[in-house]
């Protein structure tokens, strides 16, 4: 079968490979058309076409978004041309709900006609709806034929709003079972590749945009100032320039490793981390961790108006166990002071480690075992044959 799939974030391309992966071994015949990245292309190999890199298309932020309304909208209409040359067997939507509802929509009311053999609309990692526009919830309804969710307490949510979610786990457990244990051998190779010391490593997961690593980075590096003890690593990312982290690191002692977030993190005493997928990622490897994150005003302003109202918490973690497991430092909350007391109480011998690393395990049993993306992608087979069997 013919699959097009749409991710326009990091973690959509580490979700989508994983999928990708899965898929291969339920449907051996299956061939792939994508926006993602690196990682879905190496899992499709000979058997999928890169179509746009999510480098090209992520853009964050309510204010960033306004500014940048013309090239989305360029992408849209080369999506949709796409899709439609492409006349897949069904179109598999990776969160990224702004830009990937509207490509739903085109597909039900453009693309398809409707009747029992219809292609399939599949949506993996369903939008945040519990947390802000939640009218999308009517669009899931209308336009995407099986929704699969990654959070436990999503069932009962979409539930009430008609809707009959599947949930198999989350697939960040299998991003963290496919990849290396840290050992005493790697952790060396690690260090000396890196230019690190044999201090214990503190990670500043800083996000992956410009616009993150200019507003999270500066008080973070303030943070790094007061423990000399400790090695403060940044995360960097590839698609960003270098000088753009050079900017705020010089004078500092911190030190910045590209591409490898993942093994910094696994390899930490504890880290800062703004909010987003690496905030649960970090705490099912088991790091201590403050969420601290700063944005533009007017993105906070717009944020705090139509999010705070909703939901108590900003971290997944936090979300998911619905209470303060790990502490949030939000914008004028984030000062080097408040970061730094907050790290000390994580940090193992402090007043606050035991009782973390506890709400780290009750999170592993909540999120499930590993698997989820293999049982995901078992179910969107089923569902494809069922179709065609019509």
């Amino acid at each position: 079968m013919k699959y097009y799939i749409l991710s326009g974030e990091a973690s959509g391309d580490l979700h989508g490979s994983n999928l990708i992966k899965g898929l291969l071994a339920a449907d051996p015949e299956a061939e792939f058309r994508f926006w993602g990245g690196d990682k879905m292309v190496e899992a499709a190999g000979n058997r999928g076409q890169l179509v746009k890199h999510y480098k090209e298309a992520s853009i964050m932020g309510f204010w960033e978004v306004l500014k940048n309304l013309r090239r989305i909208g360029r992408q849209m209409r080369f999506c949709r041309e796409d899709i439609a040359a492409y006349r897949p067997d069904t179109l598999i939507l990776i969160d990224y709900p702004g830009f990937n509802l509207r490509m739903a929509k085109f597909a039900h009311e453009h693309l398809w006609p409707t009747g029992v053999n219809r292609p399939k609309v599949f949506y993996y990692i369903a939008p945040k709806v519990w947390a802000w526009k939640e009218r999308r919830v009517k669009d899931l309804r209308r336009y995407v034929d099986r929704l699969f969710i990654i959070f436990p307490f999503e069932t009962d949510y979409f539930r009430r709003h008609g809707i009959e979610a599947f949930f198999a786990g989350n697939p960040l457990m299998d991003a963290i079972a496919g990849r290396p244990a840290v050992t005493p051998e790697n952790d060396k190779v690690f260090r000396t590749e890196n230019g690190l010391d044999e201090r214990s490593i503190i990670a500043l997961v800083a996000g992956s945009r410009a616009s993150e690593i200019r507003y999270n980075l500066p008080p973070m590096v303030a943070v790094a100032r007061r423990f000399p003890e400790y090695q403060f690593v940044v995360t960097g990312v590839s698609w960003l320039d270098r000088s753009l982290y050079d900017n705020y690191l010089e004078g500092s002692d911190v030190r910045f490793v590209c591409d490898r977030t993942y093994e910094t993190i696994a390899r930490s005493a504890a880290a800062l981390v703004t909010s987003g997928t690496a905030t649960l990622e970090t705490a099912l490897l088991g790091i201590p961790e403050v969420v601290c994150y700063r944005g533009s005003a007017v993105s906070f302003w717009i944020a705090k108006k139509v999010v705070s109202a909703r939901l108590r918490f900003i971290s997944l973690v936090n979300l998911i166990l619905d209470r303060e497991a790990i502490r949030e430092l939000i914008q004028t909350d984030f000062t080097p002071e408040t970061a730094e007391a907050e790290l000390r109480a994580v940090l193992p011998g402090g007043v606050k480690h035991e009782r973390i690393m506890q709400d780290f395990g009750e999170l592993r049993r909540v999120v499930g075992e590993p698997g989820a993306s293999a049982r995901v992608a078992d179910e969107m087979v089923r569902l494809l044959h069922v179709n065609h069997s019509k």
